[in-house]
């Protein structure tokens, strides 16, 4: 499992619930203690191909599909991470499809440390452009969330069910800001091989494939691919593996700040 920077504020309010309201109480001497999981020889990273399998997602102007497209980069930021000793698990390595639960759940189950979902945009009338990474709303990450827990949650061996519900409430509110972080490094290293011209920002959204994470989690929007220009470019090898490396810098970074 991730060593989780909220390990404290977690056994501050699994001790409230064990004292009652508003209480936290110390633990005895002979009661196990929570504490942070032993380090790991190499962190673990969960990229998601958009789409995928009967959903084909956005269609491109290059005739290159949105689950097509995805699943190109995904391969891509795997290579360059693995070789910097980072393991990566994708959620799909092939064209099949898998539900949004589905995908979050398999990052909840290995305990990854980051969560990125790859996607190319599109719009109804086909002339935006750019590139965005979005977080969770708070509504998202309270509501929707804790509405998901029991499809999604993280294995959490020796736990009760209600501890280990809480534990990942707490993890999927306080993993939020790193997510931030994550989001903006993307971005940062998208503007640098796309142009400040492209950069449409850190956004918020419930996105669904988001819902649940136990980790820090962004979905990243790499471009318009229905756009006659942008569409264009995104099909062409020398720009996908621009992307990708972009990715999977910006992965790293946030890998080596924590």
């Amino acid at each position: 499992m991730v060593i989780r920077c909220i390990v404290l504020l977690a056994a501050a309010v699994v001790a409230g619930v064990a004292g009652g309201p508003h209480t936290v109480s110390a633990a005895p001497d002979s009661a196990p203690m929570l504490k942070a999981d032993a380090p790991r020889a190499r962190p673990i990273v969960v990229i998601d191909p958009g789409h995928g399998g009967s959903n084909a997602g956005a269609s491109g102007t290059a005739g290159v599909s949105e689950k097509q497209l995805t699943l190109v980069l995904a391969r891509a930021v795997r290579e360059a991470l693995v070789g910097r000793g980072i393991e990566v698990v994708l959620t799909r390595d092939r064209d099949t499809t898998l539900t949004l639960r589905q995908r979050v759940a398999a990052a909840n189950r290995r305990g990854a440390d980051l969560f990125v979902s790859i996607h190319g945009n599109a719009s109804p009338e086909r002339v935006q452009r750019g590139f965005e990474t979005f977080v969770l709303t708070a509504g998202g990450v309270d509501v929707d969330g804790r509405a998901l827990r029991s499809e999604t949650g993280t294995p959490r061996p020796g736990l009760d069910d209600a501890t280990a519900s809480i534990l990942d409430d707490v993890e999927r509110g306080a993993c939020q800001w790193e997510a931030a972080e994550l989001a903006a490094a993307v971005q940062r290293e998208l503007r640098a091989i796309r142009g400040a011209a492209g950069d449409r920002g850190v956004r918020q959204d419930a996105h669904h494939v988001l819902l649940g994470a136990t980790m820090p989690a962004v979905l990243v929007e790499v471009g318009f691919i229905d756009h006659p220009i942008e569409g264009q470019e995104l099909a062409r090898p020398a720009v996908q593996a621009a992307i990708a490396a972009a990715l999977a810098q910006a992965i790293s970074s946030q890998l080596a700040d924590r």
